[in-house]
C-alpha cells in the first residue's frame, strides 16, 4: 500500500511527478466519493498546465462511483465553495496548487455545505482508501454536466450582493491575475459592476490565465513579486491596486503610492466595517499577529476569537462561533454570507466601499494601526531542523514571557512585544512574525533571527 505523500493538514499538495499524478488523482478521486458517500460533486480547476490532466483524472474516478460531476471548468477555489452550496453537491473539488512552484499540484476540497473536511476523520478517511486503491462496485455510470456559465453568473451575484455597485465612488483600479485563475472570473464581476451602475475604471495586468507562469508564480506574498502591481499604480495614479495568487482565494492590497498593505492591517479594516453594520458580531482571526484585530474588534465592540491558522481550522471556527467575518494576515478573509469560505475578491470591493464612503485613501485608512501596532510580516526560514530552532528560540525567550500561546507553533507576549514561530502545515519552512505597541520591531527580528539560524 502506497503511502501518498501529498496529503497536508486540511489539504492536498505535491510535486508532480513524485507527490501527485494523474494515477494518484484518480485514487483520490475514487477515494472522496466513498468517504463522502457523494452522488454529485462540483470539481473546478486552476490555470497550471498540469491541471486539466489531473481535472480529467478526479472527474474519470467520479463518473466511475456513479457521481454526477457538475463541471466548472477554469475557476478560483472559492467559485468551487460557492457552486458546492449553491448545486447542492455533496462535496467539491479544486485542483490546484494556488502559489506553490511550477512543477506542483494539488487539490483542495469541502463536503456538503460547502464545509471543510476535518484532517482527522474525513481527510483521513480519503487518505487511507486512496492509499489502498479502493473502489466501489460496478454500478451505474456517473454523468458530466457543464454548468460554467450558471455557476459563475450565480457567483457574481453572490460577490456583488456584499456592495452597493451604484454607490460606490469613481475609483482607478489596478488588478493583477498573475497570469492564474483570476482573469475571466475578475471580467465577470466587472461586468457585473458596470450594469449596476458601479463607476469603477479598470487597469489589467497579466489577466490572461497561461498555465507556464511567463510572469512568474503568482504569488504576491513574497516581496519580489510586489513591485510589478506598485509601480503599475503608481504609474496610473491609480487610487489602489489588487493582486491575486493562482486561485485567487487570497487578494493582496496596494495603496495610492504603491504601498503594501499587509494583511493584517486589512483584517483589521473588514473586522471595523462589519462590525459597523452588525454590531455585537463575533469576528475570527488567526494567532499570528493579533493586536491590532483584537483592538480594532474590541473598540468596535464585537467579539474577537482566535483559531488555528489554516482554512480549515478558520472554517470550522467560521462556523461554531457564527461569525459574520474570519481574516488571515496571509489574505485569507472568510465571510459568513458567502458559504462561511474565504474569498479573494469580496475583499477589494469592500475596500473600495470604505475608501468611497470615507473619501480617505487606503494608505491614511490604515496609517494610524499600522503606527499603533507595527509588524514584522511573515518571515520564512529554510531549515534543516526546524524543531532545534524553535528548541533554542524557546529556551531563551520563554522564562521571559509574560503569556505563552501554543495554539498553533511558539506564540510568547512580553511588555509592548510579542512573537510567533510555526512550522508551515504546507512547505518546509519555519515562519516568524514579531509585533510591537508602537516601538521598532527590527531589533526583535534581528535577535530572534540570529537564535533560529543559529
Amino acid at each position: 500500500m502506497p503511502v501518498l505523500s501529498c496529503f497536508k493538514a486540511y489539504d492536498i499538495r505535491g510535486r508532480l511527478g513524485i507527490d501527485l499524478d494523474a494515477g494518484i488523482a484518480a485514487r483520490i478521486g475514487h477515494g472522496f466519493a466513498l468517504a463522502l458517500g457523494a452522488r454529485r460533486v462540483v470539481l473546478g480547476r486552476d490555470a497550471r498546465a498540469s491541471s486539466a490532466e489531473l481535472a480529467q483524472a478526479v472527474a474519470g474516478a467520479l463518473l466511475a462511483e456513479g457521481v454526477e460531476v457538475l463541471d466548472l471548468g477554469l475557476s478560483g477555489t472559492e467559485e468551487m465553495y460557492f457552486a458546492t452550496t449553491h448545486f447542492g453537491a455533496d462535496g467539491g473539488i479544486c485542483v490546484t496548487a494556488s502559489h506553490n512552484p511550477m512543477d506542483w499540484n494539488g487539490m483542495k476540497m469541502v463536503g456538503a455545505g460547502s464545509a471543510p473536511l476535518d484532517p482527522g476523520t474525513a481527510m483521513a478517511r480519503i487518505k487511507a482508501l486512496a492509499e489502498a486503491g479502493e473502489t466501489g462496485p460496478a454500478g451505474r455510470a456517473g454523468s458530466v454536466c457543464d454548468v460554467a456559465a450558471t455557476a459563475r453568473a450565480a457567483y457574481v451575484d453572490r460577490v456583488l450582493s456584499f456592495v452597493d455597485p451604484a454607490a460606490l465612488a469613481p475609483l482607478h483600479i489596478v488588478v493583477n491575475a498573475g497570469n492564474g485563475a483570476a482573469g475571466p472570473s475578475f471580467d465577470a464581476i466587472a461586468e457585473g459592476l458596470a450594469a449596476r451602475g458601479a463607476p469603477l475604471r479598470f487597469t489589467r495586468l497579466h489577466h490572461a490565465p497561461d498555465g507556464t507562469f511567463p510572469n512568474g508564480i503568482p504569488n504576491p506574498l513574497l516581496a519580489e513579486n510586489r513591485p510589478v502591481t506598485a509601480d503599475a499604480v503608481v504609474a496610473a495614479g491609480a487610487d489602489m491596486g489588487v493582486a491575486w495568487d493562482g486561485d485567487f482565494d487570497r487578494c493582496f492590497l496596494f495603496d495610492h503610492t504603491g504601498g503594501f498593505i499587509d494583511g493584517e492591517y486589512v483584517v483589521g479594516l473588514l473586522a471595523e466595517a462589519f462590525l459597523a453594520r452588525e454590531p455585537g458580531a463575533t469576528i475570527i482571526h488567526d494567532p499570528r499577529i493579533i493586536w491590532n484585530t483584537q483592538d480594532v474588534v474590541a473598540r468596535a465592540g464585537g467579539r474577537a476569537v482566535q483559531c488555528r491558522t489554516g482554512h480549515a481550522f478558520v472554517k470550522q471556527a467560521m462556523r461554531a462561533e457564527n461569525a459574520v467575518y474570519g481574516g488571515e494576515m496571509s489574505a485569507h478573509h472568510y465571510f459568513r454570507d458567502f458559504v462561511a469560505c474565504d474569498s479573494g475578491m469580496i475583499p477589494w470591493l469592500l475596500v473600495a466601499g470604505l475608501i468611497g464612503r470615507s473619501g480617505r485613501s487606503l494608505a491614511d485608512l490604515v496609517a494610524a494601526r499600522q503606527a499603533a501596532f507595527p509588524s514584522s510580516g511573515e518571515i520564512n526560514f529554510t531549515l534543516a531542523d526546524p524543531a532545534a530552532a524553535v528548541a533554542r528560540v524557546q529556551a531563551a525567550y520563554g522564562p521571559q514571557a509574560v503569556h505563552a500561546d501554543t495554539m498553533d507553533g511558539l506564540g510568547l507576549s512580553f511588555p509592548g512585544w510579542r512573537f510567533n514561530l510555526r512550522a508551515s502545515n504546507t512547505e518546509p519552512v519555519l515562519r516568524l512574525n514579531v509585533e510591537t505597541r508602537g516601538t521598532p520591531v527590527a531589533p526583535h527580528v534581528d535577535a530572534l533571527r540570529a537564535l533560529i539560524e543559529g
